[in-house]
């Protein structure tokens, strides 16, 4: 796809810039062109490359940061180095992101993502990367339930937080959404459900207990910063479909062991990360025990719970980054800077 630049003149292909222009793209300028309904495919066409190993991803580092600061003998955060690319695509991507669970008037999780290009190695586009992981990680959730439910479907959240929006929402746009439930211990579970009712036209309640998000709801979501099970197992439908995105560290826990050890299928976008989370922990399980996700995708699968743990993938920012970047070249968006 040939593009012109809109301040320069020049044209370039892909990500094949000519000259030293870099296109910095705000939050403002990736919401006007990104929809959930155009993520959720190219979502799946990622998870599907990664797993049949079209991919590169290099470990993902993370640590503590901020120790030290304001004289606090413990981190504010963590901070994630996240770099991918798939095979064939014109730009690579590394995405910067930090987890600040203390954040109250801000973001827990921000982050910024570099494309650089990848026949040159030249700088191509900075992208503020809040919305993009926000709406990959949504789509994993609404693929997951689309694929593993039979709708219309009744959604029990748990989490109350911009990533629970997200989730509905992809739901919503990946399959029959009936209904959504929302528990969370603060009142923002009621702001949270005026949000999805609003955004969706789906009746949306919040809920006084965790039970009550989960009880005979087709599937569960789980989007917490949790050390520790955010609602009983005893409490599942015995065919609910569990989606839990919340928890990537070994520190990190959403669902209670027994929940694991019982699932007729556990499936992970990243099996070998997947077994580091204090999930897998728990229930003593290693990345054997777990399916890829693109199984979850493609297959058909016998009646049982059946739980999906995301711990995120480099590949799929790389991708709706890489989406999004075609999008605003073709509609002139952002702005141009000399580096």
């Amino acid at each position: 796809m040939d593009v012109v630049d809109a301040n320069e003149g020049k044209t370039y292909h892909g990500c094949d810039r000519e000259g030293t222009m870099v296109r910095v793209l705000s939050d403002e300028d990736v919401a006007a062109v990104l929809s959930v309904d155009d993520v959720l495919p190219v979502v799946a066409d990622a998870v599907r490359k990664q797993d049949a190993g079209a991919v590169e991803r290099p470990d993902r580092p993370h640590f503590p940061v901020g120790e030290g600061l304001d004289g606090r003998d413990d981190p504010w955060g963590t901070g994630l180095t996240m770099p991918a690319y798939v095979h064939g695509a014109d730009c690579y991507a590394t995405k910067l992101a930090s987890v600040h669970p203390g954040n109250e008037d801000r973001p827990t999780v921000n982050a910024q993502i570099a494309l650089t290009d990848a026949r040159t190695g030249a700088p191509v586009a900075y992208l503020a990367g809040n919305r993009i992981t926000n709406a990959r990680t949504g789509c994993l959730g609404g693929l997951s339930v689309a694929a593993l439910t039979d709708g219309p479907v009744t959604l029990g959240l748990v989490g109350a937080g911009t990533q629970a929006r997200w989730q509905a929402a992809a739901v919503d746009a990946a399959t029959d959404l009936a209904r959504v439930r929302i528990y969370s211990p603060s009142d923002s579970r009621f702001a949270c459900a005026r949000d999805i009712e609003s955004d969706t036209g789906v009746p949306a309640e919040a809920v006084e207990t965790p039970r009550d998000a989960v009880l005979d709801a087709d599937a569960v979501i789980t989007a917490t910063t949790a050390t520790a099970p955010v609602f009983p197992a005893d409490a599942l439908d015995r065919d609910a479909v569990v989606v839990a995105v919340g928890a990537y560290t070994s520190e990190m826990q959403e669902l209670s062991p027994e929940i694991l050890r019982e699932a007729s299928a556990v499936f992970a976008d990243v099996p070998s990360e997947a077994a580091e989370t204090g999930d897998a922990l728990a229930a003593d399980m290693d990345e054997t025990a777990f399916r890829p996700l693109s199984d979850a995708l493609d297959g058909s699968f016998d009646a049982g719970v059946r739980v999906v743990l995301s711990v995120g993938s480099a590949v799929f920012d790389a991708a709706v980054a890489d989406h999004v970047y075609e999008l605003v070249a073709e509609d002139d968006v952002g702005r141009d800077v000399d580096l």
